[in-house]
């Protein structure tokens, strides 16, 4: 499996009209995993932030439909977030910026919800020897902008910024080297097909492929943006998503690492209409 175009198909746009002529946008991906009875669901992950940023009780999501001539068609459609009280229909991880919601999605979105197995392990990263320098790539819709008419997302690049990165209970958050955009937000970073796997001081051609996490913040200075992402680790998305059939599943207390001028990479600022 080509982890970079399954997860294309899998990663939607969310927004929310705001009545004002601008809308809320954030990023999401669906994740397919079996409840304890047996059952599969389809979940959306995204950040908390871009949901509870949603003052209203419905957002739409992008969903595409492949028409038989090969083009694509943007077919966005209802998702309730909130009940008739007001409250939230999503469950949030106790401690990090991660939600996740069942969805009943179209039979062509459900099948391209992405293993909940391709998202990384406690051991993960040291397995594979992940650190500084490496690259891994990310989806989403910075200031609402789609790839083309169709919807997709936009998949970027960046460089692992931190050191050490692992593991997600003394380190829950890394930095990624590249420019964050309202609408970002939610968006999985991931280690691609390409990516070298390092075997002592050489490096061998297996390649090594797992969901590393879902951007959540960006980092600023003094109002200015310093181009660099803020990805929680997809270990908090493992447990947001068994939270949602079991409350008292036992979560991870993982350290809080404040980073100066971080603030949330969307769902902060509204951006206009296209």
């Amino acid at each position: 499996m080509d982890l970079s175009v399954e997860l294309i198909h899998a990663t939607v746009q969310l927004e929310q009209p705001l009545g004002d002529g601008t809308r809320t946008v954030g990023t999401g991906f669906l994740i397919a995993e079996t409840g304890p009875d047996g059952t599969p669901h389809t979940v959306l992950v995204t950040a908390n932030h871009v949901l509870a940023k949603m003052p209203g009780a419905e957002a739409r999501i992008g969903y595409r439909i492949s028409n038989p001539d090969g083009s694509w068609s943007y077919s966005p459609q209802t998702l309730k977030i909130r009940d008739a009280s007001g409250a939230k229909l999503w469950t949030q991880h106790p401690s990090r910026d991660v939600a996740a919601i069942a969805i009943s999605a179209p039979e062509a979105f459900a099948k391209a919800a992405i293993p909940i197995s391709w998202l990384a392990e406690d051991d993960t990263f040291q397995a594979n020897q992940i650190g500084a320098g490496d690259e891994m790539m990310a989806l989403g819709f910075p200031r609402g902008l789609a790839a083309n008419q169709a919807g997709f997302p936009i998949l970027r690049a960046g460089r692992v910024a931190s050191f050490p990165v692992a593991p997600a209970q003394v380190f829950p958050t890394f930095l990624l080297d590249f420019t964050v955009f309202p609408g970002n937000s939610g968006g999985p970073v991931f280690m691609s097909q390409a990516a070298r796997r390092r075997v002592g001081a050489s490096e061998a051609g297996q390649d090594v492929q797992f969901i590393a996490g879902l951007l959540t913040q960006q980092v600023e200075l003094n109002s200015e943006r310093l181009e660099i992402g803020i990805v929680t680790h997809a270990k908090f998305i493992r447990e947001t998503i068994a939270l949602m059939e079991d409350p008292k599943t036992p979560i991870t207390v993982a350290h809080n690492q404040p980073v100066v001028g971080a603030r949330a990479a969307s769902a902060e600022e509204a951006v206009a209409p296209q």
